[in-house]
């Protein structure tokens, strides 16, 4: 009894410990900024202070900061990454195979110079390492408690070479994103203290109260709520901008709940502003002319797209998000997007804001580690700007699904040979090509897959699900499957390692037909390394589409039910499994066309050998 009694003891103290010590937390902090910008000589000075909750069951005895900037000079390890691989790194970040940070005027480096750090008042050591700073806390920061930080720097705003920068190449002054000491995301896994190489970002969430004195000629754009329109330009109809004595304004900005602060300024900018209904209130910031004549054209569009997501996706959480003209391309920040002003088309240009905008979904709300998951944040935001970008200009041709454009991109790279698994870090890519297909592309198609495997209506309710349990905090990939399986009732975890962690592929064929008096029968095989469920349709000569679902066993549930008509279940196919007979009620005569998955979900890497049309 003594025995089973402490047994019994010792389950209970170290389970609850186990349940304790691995329960979802997420950190805190609160920014309050004073910035005073000398917009002729493209620098700045800033103070900070910093409220920081450590929410975790860890003792903090170090808080790693972002100094993003520093990467922008020659010699980094931004450089040194661009220089070896040559023509496979970022486009951006090279001219025909040579690093631009190579080049960079000393005047034009970028610079993060930090003058000192308090915490509690009282001085900190700190150290350096290029993008990442280590902060030595006096006062070990124990678990549910804060601590305050507080810090002056200057900086020197880089040449324009990857999202941030002055005189970007469409001619915004300045373009101020990831431009403040920003501390990294503390969880379960540690701090995210990533070098920064050029791509991807993570952060707690915080709220902002930031002050920005600039000459009063500036329009600032920006993340947040400005909470003294009438006393700067650009905003209202009013005209007397309040100055101090060195000619400049003074804009105030607050923001709750986001993963950064930006912003961009420029003499030129117009603001125009309109509001969705249901949420948000919506800003365009630009510089109008006949370059940028289709933002105007956009608005109806940009209106459209918000009410889809909030109904499809979820409720957008903040007051209002800004599109700004700025950066590199199109870039996404809390509660804005940085993006190039000039388009071919409104069409060009609603598509970049789609895919921008969508990241407040799938990269603020859901806040994954996009550093280590790009996936998750690349991926799925291009799969709802497709699901938009698709019922607001459709396609001039009926094409099966808005994502067979995606599809047929990835079997074309995946026969170059280059592809990388989608698992590997943001950063860490050895080709630029590669790393859009694994994490935007095979993303993308992570959810269109989904969709063949259990349904489009249980994917559906698995975004949906998704966005309910987990906006506002910080999911990984395994919150995201467990719901999946919560909702369809099938084993998905197979899918998830295949697609993911592997680079292995999808080919299935008809390798044998066999007519009867009253029926057909398929043989079906395998020809690829990751196996999936088969839909089998037939398609009669009186125009009835038939689906015949052949579940994987791996799944263990069967679909049942799909947007693309009535299913008919049969018999797993295991996935040891090379060839699989199916025979349908139909013979030759009656048959017009049959074959593998009519929906073109699945990617197959060779589609030729899926269809059979009967003569």
């Amino acid at each position: 009894m003594v025995r089973n009694f402490l047994s019994i003891a010792l389950i209970l103290v170290f389970g609850l410990g186990f349940s304790q010590k691995g329960a979802y937390y997420q950190q805190k902090a609160k920014y309050k900024m004073d910035i005073d910008v000398d917009a002729p000589n493209f620098t700045y000075n800033g103070k900070q202070s910093i409220q920081y909750t450590n929410n975790s069951p860890d003792q903090l005895d170090v808080i790693y900061m972002h100094l993003y900037w520093n990467a922008f000079k020659s010699g980094s390890m931004m450089d040194q990454r661009v220089r070896s691989q040559g023509k496979n790194s970022d486009k951006r970040l090279q001219k025909d195979g040579v690093s631009r940070l190579a080049s960079i005027p000393a005047d034009q480096e970028g610079k993060q110079n930090i003058h000192w750090i308090k915490q509690n008042g009282k001085d900190v050591k700190f150290e350096i390492q290029e993008t990442i700073m280590k902060v030595y806390l006096n006062e070990p920061l124990k678990p549910n408690s804060t601590t305050s930080l507080s810090m002056e720097w200057d900086a020197n705003i880089p040449m324009q070479i990857r999202r941030s920068g002055r005189n970007n190449s469409e001619g915004v002054d300045m373009t101020m994103t990831q431009w403040y000491p920003k501390i990294s995301e503390y969880d379960y896994d540690g701090w995210a203290a990533f070098d920064y190489l050029g791509r991807e970002f993570h952060a707690p969430f915080s709220d902002f109260d930031v002050t920005i004195k600039i000459d009063k000629n500036y329009v600032i754009g920006a993340g947040g709520t400005l909470e003294n329109p009438s006393d700067v330009k650009g905003y209202t109809a009013s005209t007397d901008i309040k100055a101090d004595q060195n000619g400049k304004a003074t804009w105030k900005w607050t923001a709750k709940n986001i993963l950064d602060f930006a912003w961009a300024a420029d003499r030129d900018y117009s603001v125009d502003q309109f509001t969705v209904l249901g949420g948000p209130k919506v800003y365009f910031v630009y510089q109008k002319s006949d370059k940028t004549k289709y933002w105007e054209e956009a608005k109806p569009y940009v209106t459209k797209y918000f009410q889809i997501m909030n109904a499809q996706f979820g409720q957008y959480a903040w007051p209002s998000y800004s599109f700004i003209q700025g950066g590199d391309g199109g870039m996404e920040y809390g509660m804005c997007t940085m993006i190039l002003g000039e388009a071919r088309s409104v069409k060009d240009l609603c598509g970049l804001m789609f895919h921008e905008g969508s990241h407040s979904w799938y990269q603020q709300m859901l806040a994954t580690n996009e550093s280590v998951r790009p996936w998750m944040d690349e991926g799925f935001t291009s799969y709802a700007e497709a699901y938009v970008s698709n019922q607001l200009f459709p396609p001039a041709k009926p094409q099966p699904n808005p994502f067979i454009g995606s599809i047929n991109s990835y079997i074309k790279f995946v026969k170059t040979g280059k592809e990388e698994p989608a698992s590997w870090l943001g950063d860490h890519h050895d080709d630029g090509t590669a790393y859009t297909f694994a994490s935007y592309v095979k993303g993308e198609l992570f959810l269109v897959e989904l969709g063949y495997i259990m349904g489009e209506q249980n994917l559906a309710k698995t975004m949906k699900q998704y966005y309910d349990e987990w906006s506002m905090k910080h999911p990984t990939d395994r919150d995201f499957i467990h719901i999946a399986q919560q909702v369809s009732g099938m084993d998905l975890k197979w899918f998830h390692n295949y697609w993911i962690n592997t680079t292995k592929t999808i080919d299935y064929a008809i390798k044998n037909v066999k007519y009867d008096a009253s029926s057909t029968t398929i043989t079906l095989t395998n020809n690829g390394t990751l196996p999936m469920p088969v839909d089998f349709n037939v398609l009669t000569k009186d125009r009835q589409v038939l689906t015949y679902h052949i579940p994987l066993n791996m799944m263990h549930t069967p679909k049942t039910k799909d947007i693309y008509g009535p299913i008919s279940v049969m018999p797993y196919w295991y996935w040891t499994q090379k060839d699989y007979e199916i025979t349908v009620p139909f013979n030759k005569s009656q048959i017009q066309a049959m074959g593998i998955d009519f929906s073109q979900r699945l990617a197959d890497i060779n589609p030729a050998d899926n269809i059979i049309e009967v003569k």
